[in-house]
């Protein structure tokens, strides 16, 4: 299986550029332990840290490279904070294409390792992702290197990149095939570009389920607006330690704001420090090992029953966006936790 299987994303593609990795089809699974102790009447993850590079970026990656390969384009142009990096490197290595990448300040050291694996040329920038201005300045000099000749710039964003961002949308499809009737869709969400594909993606179909735009509260750029009332998000200071969420700038931030209200979702805020609880529980009580990011959807979830914000009925879906890989420096605090088993040496002669 693989995002082509859809048609509208097929559409100007030819098969011999459609570039896949194995892509998309990844599984829905229903919690086990998390779910029920908080009364969710059917909590599901959607596993998405098994696609080849280990995030939901590789969907966006094969559709923004067969497009390249399409119009005979040589070099890619990419910012990332890790995720998109990785999976543009990956899909470029398999295209033959050239890929050099602008990383955030926080980007972690392993998936900067992954990236250069695939051959991609890395370069970070000092305040990027963090600093609304440098973040600005930086979007703009990557648009001008992306306008040369047989050059393409992608950011996983559709204010950047709407051709890449049809295959994310594939996320909705699946979702829909393999469960009919989801009541509400939590996605964690830095520039908004994976809220806005979901929520779209899904309106193309039958049923339209709630999808709600989850955010560290230290980078709250699109869910208070969004919850306020607000048609506009906001550049902020970034505060969050979230890796992949650290986007200061509103980026797709606005669309999110329509396509989560137009389809009866909110914004969330959760703290780091519940976002990193989230992460641990995963990995403890569902045997799901997943990076920071990937556990915020969870986080917003249960926040949001909390508060009564939603009902415990109907099926929930939280989008669990990248693997536990991605992230050393996350395993390493969630494993030095005093109640976390330590490794012993035995003497077994």
């Amino acid at each position: 299986m693989s995002i082509w299987q859809w048609e509208h994303i097929a559409e100007g593609v030819p098969e011999p550029a459609r570039v896949t990795l194995g892509e998309g089809g990844t599984p829905l699974v229903r919690s086990r332990a998390i779910g029920p102790k908080a009364n969710f009447a059917d909590l599901r993850f959607k596993l998405e840290q098994n696609n080849p590079s280990g995030s939901y970026k590789d969907r966006f990656a094969a559709s923004a490279i067969s497009h390249m390969v399409t119009n005979r384009q040589h070099t890619c142009v990419a910012t990332s904070s890790g995720n998109t990096g990785a999976a543009l490197a990956a899909y470029c290595a398999a295209a033959k294409i050239k890929c050099r990448i602008a990383v955030v300040e926080g980007a972690p050291a392993s998936k900067l390792q992954q990236m250069l694996a695939y051959g991609a040329e890395v370069f970070r920038v000092k305040g990027f992702g963090l600093d609304p201005v440098v973040t600005e300045q930086t979007f703009e000099r990557l648009q001008l290197l992306g306008k040369a000749d047989g050059h393409a710039l992608q950011i996983s964003a559709f204010a950047y990149s709407p051709l890449g961002m049809t295959g994310v949308g594939s996320m909705a499809m699946e979702l829909a095939d393999q469960c009919a009737d989801v009541s509400h869709v939590f996605s964690p969400a830095g520039g908004g570009g994976l809220t806005v594909a979901v929520a779209r993606g899904f309106s193309r179909g039958n049923s339209r389920p709630a999808v709600h735009c989850v955010q560290p509260d230290g980078n709250d750029t699109i869910s208070s607006p969004l919850r306020d009332g607000s048609d506009n998000a906001h550049d902020v200071d970034c505060t969050s330690q979230i890796s992949g969420l650290q986007v200061a700038s509103v980026i797709d931030g606005n669309e999110v704001i329509r396509e989560c209200r137009a389809s009866g979702g909110t914004g969330h805020l959760v703290s780091d420090e519940e976002v990193w609880a989230t992460q641990k529980r995963l990995a403890e009580e569902e045997g799901i090992f997943c990076e920071p990011a990937g556990a915020v959807s969870v986080a917003g979830a249960l926040a949001s029953l909390e508060r009564g914000d939603i009902a415990g009925q109907g099926t929930v879906v939280c989008l669990i966006t990248g693997s536990g890989f991605k992230d050393q420096a996350s395993v390493e605090r969630m494993n030095s936790a005093r109640d976390c088993p330590t490794i012993e040496w035995r003497d077994i002669s």
